[in-house]
């Protein structure tokens, strides 16, 4: 047998060992999920959308009427503020890494982008469902405090309308990571998050012409039947006209920008 022969399996091999070194995508999510509290920002962000949801609750079980002191309505007044503040998160977990310079570091320890990418986006999908739990667990609270002191302190709740709190939090917070994505700069990201949706309300409720568009294109108004135990066909498909706009188009440009983007 010759030298020659005997070389040729090293390569092999040493792609295979590199390959079973590599990280899984679980492990990377786990990492994602830990930058997510790492930054001082992420931390205290994190912080003000459990204290917003708890603080609404004890609000409500002041200003509201006994009657009305019951899981749903403590449940549903909690998912709109959430989902305001998710979607920063979002923004925060890409645009980070360039303001932190840690880029460099994470890429350079998995070269492959793309499974970093999914790994972020895995990471905010599960915060985004561990917003809807923590919704439930104020909401239980609240729920108890009512039928201590009075209130209607009842259970009752659909169970669509748990099942549209999930698509309605990971859809925002997936919309910001997408923005996050697409202009990886964090204030430039943050600000036209909120603008262009404002401004695009604005218009279709000034311009006549912009009204029909706007029902199939304007997420403040696709997105808001969520926030209720019961969609038509023809919301949803409003629903994912609007997203195909705002998540879905954004997420992928930004993917391929990631992908080619320079990393100093």
């Amino acid at each position: 047998m010759s030298a020659g022969t005997l070389a040729n399996p090293a390569p092999v091999n040493e792609r295979s060992t590199a390959a079973d070194r590599r990280p899984s995508l679980l492990r990377l999510t786990g990492v994602e999920l830990r930058k997510l509290a790492d930054t001082r920002a992420g931390l205290w962000l994190l912080i003000v959308i459990g204290f917003s949801a708890a603080a609404i609750v004890a609000v409500q079980l002041f200003v509201v009427p006994a009657e009305e002191q019951s899981f749903r309505p403590f449940f549903e007044s909690t998912l709109l503020p959430v989902g305001i503040l998710l979607p920063v998160l979002g923004i925060l977990s890409v645009t980070s890494e360039w303001s932190q310079r840690t880029a460099l570091t994470t890429f350079a320890l998995v070269p492959a982008r793309h499974r970093v990418v999914f790994a972020k986006l895995a990471a905010v999908v599960v915060a985004a469902l561990l917003s809807v739990a923590a919704s439930i667990a104020v909401a239980a609270v609240g729920t108890l405090v009512a039928d201590l002191t009075g209130g209607a302190g009842t259970w009752s709740v659909p169970g669509a309308l748990l099942w549209h709190a999930v698509v309605f939090q990971v859809a925002n917070v997936l919309i910001g990571i997408a923005f996050g994505l697409l202009l990886g700069n964090t204030p430039l990201a943050i600000v036209l998050y909120f603008v262009l949706p404002t401004v695009w309300s604005v218009l279709g409720g000034m311009i006549k012409a912009l009204r029909t568009p706007a029902e199939w294109l304007d997420t403040a108004v696709t997105m808001t039947p969520l926030i209720s135990p019961e969609m038509t066909g023809g919301q949803w498909a409003r629903l994912g006209t609007s997203l195909l706009l705002w998540m879905v188009a954004p997420l992928v440009v930004g993917l391929v920008r990631t992908m080619r983007r320079e990393v100093s």
